[in-house]
C-alpha cells in the first residue's frame, strides 16, 4: 500500500505531466517515431502495378503464377527510459533540481508512450544499474515508473553511462526508442553507444543547471563535487576564474556535441527552471518532417 503523502506527490506529477502530454501529442509523437518496422502478413496474386521486388518467388514457383508478399506496419513501439540518478543530478540553484526536471521529463515521456498505446520501460543508473523495469503498457505501470523516478534511493554516487548502455545491449534485443537522460558528466562511453545505435533509436537528453555554465560574482565560495566529494575554494570576484569556469564547461559541452555528431545523434538540451514541452515538441516536429 502506497502511503497517502507519496500517492499525492505521484498524482500531482501525473496531473502536471498529463497537461504537457496533451500539448506534446498533437501528432508530433507519432510522426517522430513512425516507420518502426514491418511485419509479413500474407501473400496474394500479383496485380499490374505491384512492385516486382515484393514477389514471393517460392510461392510463385509452386503455383505457376506470380504472388507478392504483403506487409503491415508494426504499430506497437517499445520505449525505454535510461535515466541517470547519480549525485550530480541532485544539483539545482533555483526552484528545481536536475532530478526534479528528470522526474517531470520521465513522467511526460512515459505518459506520452502510454497514450500512444506503446510499451514503456525504465532503467535507473549511477555507476551501476540501480533498477530495471521491463517495458509494459497501462496506467498502473506508468504510475510505478513515476514512483521510482521520485523515490528511488540509489546506492551508487558516480556516473557510468557505459555500464547502463551495456546493460541495455544485453537485455533489450528488440529494437526500442531509447531516451538517454543524463547531465553527461562522464566519458569513455562512445564505443558502446555506437553499438547500441545499430539496434536502437537513441535520443540523448541533456539536463543542466544555469550555474553549471556560469559563476556569479559573489566572493569566495566552496564548490563540492557531488559524486566524489572533492571540494575547492573559488574566488568568484576574479574575472579570470569566472572565465576559466565558463570555458571549462563550454569545452566539455563541445566535446559531447562533437561525439553526438560523429554518431549522428541529435540531442535535446533541457535546463532547470525552463519549460520542457517546447524543446520536446520542436525536436519531435523536426524529426517527423525529416
Amino acid at each position: 500500500m502506497i502511503p497517502k503523502e507519496i500517492f499525492q506527490k505521484i498524482r500531482s506529477i501525473q496531473i502536471r505531466s498529463s497537461h504537457q502530454v496533451d500539448e506534446l501529442l498533437a501528432g508530433s509523437w507519432n510522426s517522430a517515431f513512425k516507420g518502426r518496422g514491418i511485419e509479413f502478413e500474407e501473400v496474394r496474386p500479383y496485380q499490374i502495378g505491384d512492385d516486382v521486388r515484393t514477389i514471393d518467388w517460392n510461392v510463385t514457383a509452386r503455383s505457376d503464377q506470380p504472388f507478392v508478399k504483403l506487409f503491415r506496419e508494426e504499430r506497437e513501439m517499445s520505449v525505454q527510459l535510461l535515466v541517470d540518478l547519480s549525485r550530480s543530478v541532485e544539483f539545482g540553484t533555483g526552484s528545481q533540481t536536475k532530478r526534479d526536471l528528470i522526474v517531470e521529463l520521465g513522467a511526460t515521456l512515459a505518459m506520452s508512450a502510454m497514450r500512444n498505446n506503446d510499451k514503456v520501460g525504465l532503467t535507473l543508473f549511477t555507476d551501476d544499474v540501480e533498477k530495471a523495469i521491463p517495458p509494459r503498457k497501462g496506467s498502473r505501470h506508468v504510475l510505478r515508473i513515476i514512483r521510482e523516478l521520485l523515490y528511488c534511493q540509489p546506492v551508487g554516487s558516480g556516473t557510468s553511462i557505459r555500464n547502463a548502455i551495456e546493460h541495455l545491449n544485453r537485455t533489450r534485443k528488440r529494437r526500442s526508442v531509447v531516451f538517454l537522460v543524463s547531465d553527461f558528466f562522464d566519458h569513455d562511453f562512445e564505443s558502446v553507444l555506437k553499438v547500441a545505435k545499430r539496434r536502437h533509436d537513441i535520443v540523448p537528453i541533456t539536463v543542466s543547471d544555469p550555474r553549471e555554465k556560469k559563476l556569479p560574482n559573489v566572493g569566495l565560495i566552496r564548490l563540492r563535487d557531488n559524486e566524489t566529494g572533492e571540494q575547492v575554494l573559488v574566488d568568484t570576484t576574479s574575472r579570470r576564474n569566472r572565465k576559466q569556469f565558463e570555458e571549462m564547461f563550454e569545452q566539455k559541452e563541445a566535446q559531447r556535441l562533437a561525439m553526438f555528431r560523429r554518431l549522428q545523434l541529435e540531442p535535446i538540451q533541457l535546463t532547470t527552471g525552463e519549460d520542457i514541452v517546447d524543446p520536446l515538441r520542436r525536436y519531435f516536429n523536426a524529426r517527423g518532417q525529416r
